[in-house]
């Protein structure tokens, strides 16, 4: 039989070791992995010159926007932001225009999606005003929910234990994660209601708003919720050594805990954010030296199960206001993650091996999504390829991205994604986009 594609010449990451062999590609599935002469015809043959073939990675947080916030990204510019960062596969946000929070803004936001993707697309939706809806948004194929603890964004009342405590419970018996952003709305909001009377307006009063105990007592709260629940809460973008602690104290008694962290939480500093400015004020913000080592640690004893971008694209606008507080929060991160992180791998603070279980099998298997995660015959064909040895500097302005800046934009980075392939086809080569738009795929909970 024919085959559509015969991938040569290829070292790929197959089963936890790196193999020189070919890879045989059909109807969107990996057909064949093995030497070239074992290889069956095929329509196209690419000879990949040694470069690395990774199971295509997957990124677990990311914010897409478009419908009401279009202006900042859009589904074709986010999706190929990520194809250009060697990314197959993102998890969308719900704090959307209008808020992913029911069956029909769900519902809504895949038709719009479908047309214009050109990679796997799955959705969280935030929890709806009338909790007996949450079982029709997971049967619309929500991948998971979140909650956003730093303001009220969905229906559910964030400061509300009791009503928390029965979405969890509804969550628990479905099997479904909770993604959360843990900051105490409580403390955060009376510290900047403090800090502006006091006219403070600087990087560090931001700072000092979202202190660490901001993110620590957030943190205790959900995982006492979770443990009484039995609920599985998947941490975003963990930024401080103590909440970190808290986890790994949980998830020493086997509990349905998982966390991610960041590349800015792993390589910009407190310091970093004051010279460089508005441009990487995030939330969590990053911090200090000690925390950033804390977390390179849970990274090499396990701890940290998942590294995502939090891509959350502004106007260069948004991101310049005159006030810290009028400031719009977040970095668009699907372009470097990848570069920065094959860096790392240089300077042996990552293994491939790390890098593979951090973006492609710990969310895979967190987030259950069927045949992705790993390279073996019958799974679906994504494809990061990379190239180890290219070193160049990170260009903002090329992103294709609508966010056309970066707190990394100049940084000299060594390792780079050449050519991604989503579910058989070939999306990004060489830095451009070859695919049409809609031809990524929607993922659905299964």
């Amino acid at each position: 039989m024919n085959v559509d594609l015969v991938l040569n010449n290829a070292k790929v990451y197959v089963k936890k070791h790196i193999v020189d062999c070919s890879l045989a590609i059909n109807e969107g599935k990996i057909f064949k992995i093995g030497k070239e002469p074992a290889m069956p015809k095929a329509e196209e043959k690419i000879d990949l010159k040694s470069l690395l073939v990774l199971p295509g990675l997957i990124d677990v947080h990311v914010h897409l926007r478009d419908e009401g916030k279009s202006y900042k990204e859009d589904f074709y510019t986010g999706t190929a932001a990520a194809a250009a960062g060697g990314i197959t596969t993102v998890l969308d946000m719900p704090n959307n225009k209008p808020v992913t929070m029911s069956v029909e803004t769900l519902r809504n936001r895949i038709r719009k999606a479908e047309k214009n993707v050109l990679v796997n697309v799955g959705f969280y939706s935030e929890f709806p005003e009338n909790m007996t809806e949450i079982k029709g948004i997971i049967a619309q194929g929500a991948v998971g929910f979140k909650l956003f603890m730093a303001e009220q964004v969905g229906g559910l009342n964030i400061n509300d234990d009791t009503a928390l405590f029965e979405a969890l419970k509804i969550l628990a018996a479905l099997e479904v994660p909770l993604a959360v952003h843990a900051e105490d709305n409580i403390i955060l909001k009376e510290t900047e209601k403090k800090l502006k009377l006091s006219n403070r307006n600087d990087v560090d009063a931001f700072l000092e708003a979202h202190s660490k105990e901001v993110e620590v007592k957030a943190v205790k709260r959900m995982l006492d919720m979770a443990k009484k629940a039995n609920a599985h809460i998947h941490f975003c973008h963990i930024s401080t050594e103590q909440a970190l602690k808290a986890i790994i104290e949980e998830k020493k008694y086997g509990r349905m805990i998982t966390c991610e962290a960041t590349p800015h939480h792993l390589l910009l500093s407190a310091d970093d954010l004051r010279k460089i400015g508005t441009l990487a004020l995030t939330m969590p913000p990053v911090r200090d030296r000690k925390n950033m080592d804390a977390l390179w640690n849970g990274i090499k004893n396990g701890w940290i199960d998942i590294l995502a971008s939090d891509h959350a694209p502004h106007t260069i606008e948004e991101k310049t206001a005159e006030s810290i507080w009028n400031v719009k929060v977040g970095i668009p991160g699907l372009e470097t993650m990848l570069p920065l992180l094959l860096t790392q791998v240089k300077n042996r603070r990552l293994s491939i091996a790390d890098l593979v279980r951090l973006m492609a099998e710990k969310p895979a298997e967190i987030f259950k999504l069927e045949d992705k995660g790993c390279l073996e015959e019958g799974r679906d064909a994504d494809l990061t390829i990379v190239d180890l040895k290219q070193k160049y500097r990170v260009d903002a302005s090329k992103f294709f991205s609508k966010a056309k800046y970066s707190p990394f934009n100049g940084w000299k980075v060594e390792g780079k994604p050449v050519k991604t392939f989503v579910n058989g086809k070939l999306v990004m080569d060489e830095g451009e986009i070859v695919a049409e738009a809609g031809s990524g795929k929607i993922i659905r909970r299964e």
